[in-house]
Order: structure tokens, then C-alpha cells, then sequence
């Protein structure tokens, strides 16, 4: 089949916040570049995420007295990793860490705003920068500044394989609108499609036949760049790796207000001022929205004697013992948190808390009952609370008295939910080198292919907040920059 082909210095898979740094830096090469988007907009995982990057020697950092160096930062960050820490790579973390101060200036030059930093240990200092007013910032402000700068954005266009010629990766393959086309690049094709957190094939091959069953909290995730890369002899590192499973509330059905905010920079300034100047007591119902968004209910409403039941009303095991592998076992996948009058007044008040932003605030709930009522039920009588979710009646009494801790006590009851189990990053990514180059099997580098962020993490280790960012940013400007200098 004859296919159209258009010729770029530089062809970048993925639209997320690693392909529109490899873009902006390419095209601001002077190279001419196009970035392929598989989904109708820009965004990728960056734009699902909390929105923290990680990073020293910030203006935040000075305003406030800190002094702080990336060499700190690149000793802190095993901490993390913990007994996992031996398969860090550590050349890659001194460049993620060496990188970080002049690209979080390079974020700020492109329009970002953040509140912070915030401490998170192990981090010896705070380091932790949230972006205002979302996540979408990032994808906004990038955005604007790729197209500003000339890059050829195509949205719609799912990339299908890689092509070689003479040895050396020259084209790619896409299928949009129009049908199938090839754009052929002169200087090399970065990958940064985002990791495989929805693609059961790999959780499969990596991390089991019941991870296979997870879903990812980003459905578009499915490791295309890690798949096209493998069919050219590439490998993957840190597969089994992933933050998850865990259980998360299930997003509303309408974007809060937070998610809805415009990303706009007079915004996001006055955002950052109100965060520094306004009392807690306007500023924490503001928060709330963000926190009882889609996060993790906290572990400790199981040890101290929550239990999760299914669509049905049933227990499904301990809720200590890895629930979040067994609830995609379960109807619908879903489940819900059961707890009586005693559980709901001491997950009011600090120190129990139901879910957590680290840094920002707590959620208690209260904060649940206000801001969630599509995941928070109450009722005086378990009968009650079983009408009002539709769940067997006797079932819920009979998981109710063989509560793991204790039977439940009196009423009234809540239930938070439905809750579901999810993956929310993956580590697997391609090996690459220190030029972020895709390596074949046999360790050398394949000519015309680099790979950032998630699809080209390369064994680095990225736990803790702000690091999966820091890594997509830093990354995506690199590979841009090297594959930019690649073209003739």
C-alpha cells in the first residue's frame, strides 16, 4: 500500500509532558519537528498526575533560605528506593538531578507557576513543587510554547512500528483521519508514548496474571513506544516495577473545581499569593476539592477495623493482605469501605486521616461527606445503607460481624465508594544510554532512536514525589536537543 510521507529533523512520538519537551527543544534547535499524538489531545500521564516536580536550587528554595544542591537530591533519592535501591541507575539519576534546576527555570520561563517546595522525606530538604492550578498547566504552557516555537502538532495519529533502513531508525508508521502515513526523520524519532499501565499483555509477562487484571488510572497507557522498540531488539528494565496496585476512589463524574480551573498565569500567581498569605481556614475548603478528588483511601482505616466489601456486600478476604490484587476479581471491580460511628468520628480529627496529598493537606470525613457525595453513603441501620447502594442486605450484616479487627459497632454507617483498584505509573522502560539512545541486545546504541520519560526511563528508579515529572521534563529536553544535533 503506496503511503504519503512527509520528512522532519525530527519526529516525536507522545504529547505528554516528555514529547513536548523533546519538541520545544528540538524545533528551538532550529530543526523542523513534528510530535504525533495518539489521542485527540495533548496530555498523556502529565496531565493525570498530581502535578510535583522535584528539583534544588529553585527560586521557592531561595525565597525561603533553603540551601540545597543536586548532589543532596541524587544521595537523597535512594532512601526512596529502599531494599530496591541496588537497581537504580545511577547515572541516570545524577543526570535527573544534575538537569533539574535549569529546567524547573525552564518550566517557569514557559509559563508554569508552582506553590512550594514542601518536605518529603527522606528528601533532607523541601523539594516538592506543585503546579498551579493543576496538572494541566504543564500540557498548557508547553503547549503554547510548541506551537509558538513552530513544532507541527498532529493529534489523532496513532503511531504502529518503527522502521529501519541500512541498520539506522528512520520513519514511523502512524494511522490517523486520513489514513496511514510515514514521517521520515533526517535527525532521529524520540519515543515518549508513557509507560504500559494499561496494557495487559506486559503486566502479564512482567508482574503476573492477576497485576494483567489492574487497570491503569491513565487507559491510554499502553506501552506502544516499549512495544515498537522490543520488535527492534531494544530491552526493558524494571518491568515488574510500579507503583500499585492500589485502591483509589473512583473519580466523579464531573471534573471538580480544581480540575476545571483554567491554567491561566494570572491565575496561578494569585493562586500562589493567597497560598502564602491567606489564613488555613479559606484556603482548606479549597483543598478539599483537590484531596477527595481520586486518591488513595489510607491503609490505616483497615488496621483499625474498616472492612471492604463487594457489589455484593461481601467480604473478599483480609484487608491487610493485599486487597487491592483481589478486588479485580470482584463485580464491576469495585468494592466499598464500611465503617460505623466509631471509625467515622475518629477519621474526623487529626491523626487519622481518610486520604492525603503529602505536603498540601488531609482529608478527613467530613471532607468527604461535603465534597463526595458520590462516594460517601450514611445510614442509621446496615439494612439502610444496603438499600441505599443496592447490596444484599444479609451479606453486609454477615461481613460486618466478621470484621478483621472487630464487628463493626453501632450506627449510623458509612460506606466510601465504589473504590477500585488501579496502577498509577509503571517503571519499565527501555535501556538507553546516558544520550538517551535505545539500546539494542547487545547493550550498543540503535542509530536514530532515543526514547524520555516513562518509555525511556532506563532502570532509573523514580519513587517519591515529583520525580516521574522531573524525569519526563529533563528527559524529553535532552533526547530533543541529541536527536535535534543528529540531523544533517
Amino acid at each position: 500500500m503506496q503511503r504519503k510521507e512527509e520528512v522532519f529533523d525530527v519526529v516525536v512520538v507522545g504529547g505528554g509532558g516528555a514529547g513536548l519537551a523533546a519538541a520545544i527543544e528540538a524545533r528551538e534547535a532550529g530543526r523542523s519537528v513534528v510530535l504525533l499524538e495518539k489521542n485527540p489531545a495533548l496530555g498523556g500521564s502529565t496531565a493525570w498526575s498530581i502535578g510535583s516536580v522535584s528539583a534544588t536550587q529553585t527560586p521557592h528554595q531561595r525565597r525561603r533560605g533553603i540551601e540545597d544542591c543536586p548532589e543532596d537530591h541524587w544521595a537523597d533519592m535512594p532512601g526512596f528506593a529502599g531494599d530496591l535501591a541496588g537497581r537504580d541507575n545511577d547515572a541516570l539519576r545524577k543526570i535527573l538531578c544534575d538537569e533539574m534546576p535549569a529546567t524547573f527555570q525552564w518550566l517557569l520561563d514557559s509559563g508554569v507557576r508552582f506553590m512550594g517546595p514542601m518536605p518529603e522525606p527522606p528528601h533532607r530538604q523541601p523539594r516538592m513543587h506543585n503546579a498551579l492550578p493543576n496538572s494541566r498547566s504543564f500540557i498548557y504552557h508547553l503547549g503554547r510554547r510548541a506551537r509558538r516555537a513552530g513544532v507541527d502538532i498532529r493529534t489523532s495519529m496513532r503511531v504502529s512500528g518503527i522502521v529501519q533502513h541500512e541498520g539506522r531508525v528512520t520513519s514511523v508508521d502512524a494511522e490517523g483521519d486520513s489514513g496511514w502515513q510515514r514521517f521520515t526523520a533526517r535527525g532521529g524519532v524520540v519515543l515518549a508514548a508513557g509507560d504500559f499501565t494499561n496494557n495487559p499483555d506486559f503486566k502479564a509477562r512482567f508482574m503476573g496474571p492477576q497485576e494483567a487484571k489492574v487497570e491503569g488510572v491513565n487507559v491510554t497507557a499502553t506501552g506502544d513506544g516499549q512495544r515498537m522498540a522490543e520488535a527492534l531488539g531494544a530491552r526493558i528494565v524494571n518491568g515488574d516495577l510500579a507503583l500499585g496496585p492500589e485502591i483509589r476512589f473512583m473519580a466523579p463524574a464531573s471534573e471538580t473545581l480544581v480540575r476545571r480551573l483554567p491554567p491561566w498565569r494570572w491565575l496561578a500567581v494569585f493562586m500562589a499569593w493567597s497560598l502564602d498569605h491567606l489564613p488555613a481556614a479559606i484556603l482548606r475548603p479549597f483543598m478539599m476539592k483537590f484531596l477527595t478528588t481520586a486518591l488513595a483511601p489510607s491503609p490505616t482505616l483497615f488496621e483499625a477495623g474498616a472492612i471492604l466489601v463487594n457489589r455484593r456486600g461481601e467480604r473478599f478476604g483480609n484487608e491487610l493482605d493485599k486487597p487491592a490484587w483481589r478486588l479485580p476479581d470482584q463485580p464491576d471491580k469495585q468494592g466499598y469501605i464500611v465503617i460505623d460511628r466509631a471509625l467515622a468520628q475518629r477519621f474526623s480529627v487529626w491523626p487519622d486521616f481518610v486520604s492525603t496529598a503529602p505536603g498540601v493537606a488531609y482529608a478527613y470525613i467530613p471532607d468527604y461527606r461535603q465534597n463526595r457525595p458520590d462516594v460517601y453513603t450514611e445510614a442509621e441501620t446496615l439494612e439502610g445503607l444496603a438499600q441505599k447502594l443496592g447490596l444484599d442486605a444479609m451479606a453486609l450484616r454477615q461481613s460486618v460481624a466478621s470484621g478483621r479487627v472487630r464487628p463493626l459497632g453501632e450506627g449510623p454507617y458509612v460506606a466510601l465508594g465504589p473504590v477500585r483498584s488501579v496502577f498509577v505509573h509503571s517503571e519499565g522502560g527501555l535501556r538507553v544510554d546516558g544520550q538517551h539512545r535505545v539500546l539494542g541486545g547487545d547493550d550498543q546504541p540503535l542509530p536514530g532512536l532515543y526514547a524520555a520519560g516513562s518509555t525511556g526511563q532506563g532502570g532509573l528508579l523514580l519513587k517519591g514525589h515529583g520525580h516521574h515529572l522531573a524525569w519526563a521534563f529533563v528527559s524529553g529536553r535532552r533526547a530533543g536537543r541529541l536527536a535535534a544535533q543528529a540531523a544533517p
